[in-house]
């Protein structure tokens, strides 16, 4: 029977995880990824409204995302909200079809996304890391309220080390993924 503290820490690990996963992938590489512009937000009749539903967004070559808008008077506040992400790329507009167009990055920007995904990864571990002191904290007061004993108590906090490992280490394989994927030429 797996620990109510356990699953939830496992929970909230995995959620840092998760998080950082969706940051990294809003992180300009070199090449086209809907994940690129899918978040940015873009008003639509006055609410903000993410493009991903606003249009159909794809990747027909491997530097070039298009994004059809379902309604075609979207289109300028869409390429607005581009412009406005300054995420390093022009959107150009037909009126029907937005074509964002993906430059080549310079060995300086590539550097400069390293950084801010090694920021990134950073602010996860310290996500997991709180989360491990949080039930830590939990555990202990669960022994103290007598409601676990102390071998149980020392078993589950070997265990939430366990989990707060494995899930570092997945940040760091994450990070290093990605480093690789940015400094590709």
């Amino acid at each position: 029977m797996a620990n109510p503290i356990l699953t939830e820490a496992q929970s909230k690990m995995d959620g840092a995880l998760h998080a950082l996963s969706g940051q990294l992938d809003g992180l300009r590489t070199g090449k086209a990824s809907p994940a690129l512009v899918e978040n940015i937000t873009a008003l639509y009749y006055g609410a903000p409204t993410r493009i991903r539903e606003l249009g159909n967004i794809a990747t027909p070559e491997p530097r070039l995302i298009t994004i059809t808008p379902y309604d075609p008077s979207v289109a300028g506040e869409i390429v607005k909200s581009i412009l406005a992400a300054n995420i390093g790329v022009t959107p150009v507009s037909d009126g029907r079809k937005i074509r964002v167009p993906i430059p080549e990055l310079s060995e300086e920007r590539r550097k400069e996304m390293v950084k801010v995904a090694s920021r990134m990864s950073e602010e996860s571990r310290v996500a997991v890391r709180n989360v491990r002191r949080e039930a830590n904290d939990k555990a202990k007061a669960a022994q103290k309220a007598s409601e676990i004993t102390e071998d149980d108590l020392d078993r589950l906090l070997a265990d939430i080390q366990k989990a707060t490992d494995a899930t570092i280490g997945k940040i760091d394989a994450a990070l290093k993924a990605k480093e690789a994927e940015v400094m590709a030429v």
